[in-house]
């Protein structure tokens, strides 16, 4: 059943709205043959874009993915393609006519139909070096998948400890709602950035280092011992899921400050 019918029949009180929510709860599911469910009510339930974890499916899958996506929504995020497959989606996209954006250094991508507009709150990102940025971008094309500007700044770790302050000093003119701080190694920037603001901060370990405490072990553990309050800790280049709660915080502060505006 189509979702005007759905509507119209519990309108016209053919359907309970338990019968109605049930119904409504199908038609956001869709199904790819037998080997993906795509949930695309996400966008409308909760702000958020579907989110395609490509580096373990086939081109063909993915390929399937994304046309069967563009049915009903507007964007998507294709996260951590291979190298080989990279090249292949961006032009099968474009042969799509969507628009594609990629970031620096990242292999997830950004597709769309319509522009999106950033409309949404402001967030701040930043990185503890240069080999950290591939994480920070794919943060970045989620926040901006949910409507959100970015004020990003990159290599500002603790090595040269006062590169950071007029980069803070920025964001926080620029009043960003929440800041995503992506480190590797030792992780000390994310601690440094939360006891300076009063802005709430997530801390991104990255896989960069070696040794003891290598493949983001020693930047976890870090991160999840610091003993600044206000840092909440996703998982090791987690960068998506970085992305999707900053930007739920940054809207919803956006949100209440235009409600309080009128």
């Amino acid at each position: 059943m189509e979702i005007d019918k759905i509507l119209g029949s519990l309108k016209e009180g053919n359907l309970s709205v338990s019968e109605a929510k049930k119904l409504l709860a199908l038609y956001s599911i869709e199904k790819v043959e037998e080997f993906a469910k795509l949930d695309t009510g996400r966008q409308n339930r909760r702000g958020m874009p579907e989110v395609v974890f490509a580096e373990n499916k086939e081109l063909g899958e993915i390929k399937k993915i994304i046309k069967k996506v563009f049915e009903k929504s507007n964007s998507l995020v294709v996260s951590r393609l291979v190298k080989q497959d990279y090249p292949k989606i961006v032009s099968y996209a474009k042969r799509l006519k969507l628009t594609v954006k990629t970031g620096i250094k990242s292999s997830t991508i950004l597709l769309y139909k319509k522009p999106i507009k950033l409309k949404g709150g402001t967030v701040g990102i930043l990185t503890a070096g240069t080999s950290d940025i591939g994480v920070a971008e794919e943060a970045k094309l989620v926040c901006e998948a949910m409507n959100c500007k970015c004020i990003t700044s990159f290599d500002v770790g603790v090595a040269g400890i006062h590169r950071i302050f007029p980069v803070l000093k920025d964001m926080v003119s620029g009043d960003v709602d929440c800041i995503i701080v992506v480190a590797g190694m030792e992780g000390a920037l994310a601690t440094l950035v939360t006891s300076m603001v009063d802005i709430p901060v997530i801390g991104v370990p990255t896989s960069v280092g070696y040794g003891y405490g290598e493949k983001g072990i020693a930047s976890l553990a870090s991160m999840l011992q610091s003993c600044t309050l206000g840092m909440s800790v996703v998982n090791i280049d987690n960068g998506i899921a970085a992305g999707a709660i900053a930007a739920n915080i940054a809207n919803r502060v956006s949100r209440k400050s235009k409600q309080d505006k009128c």
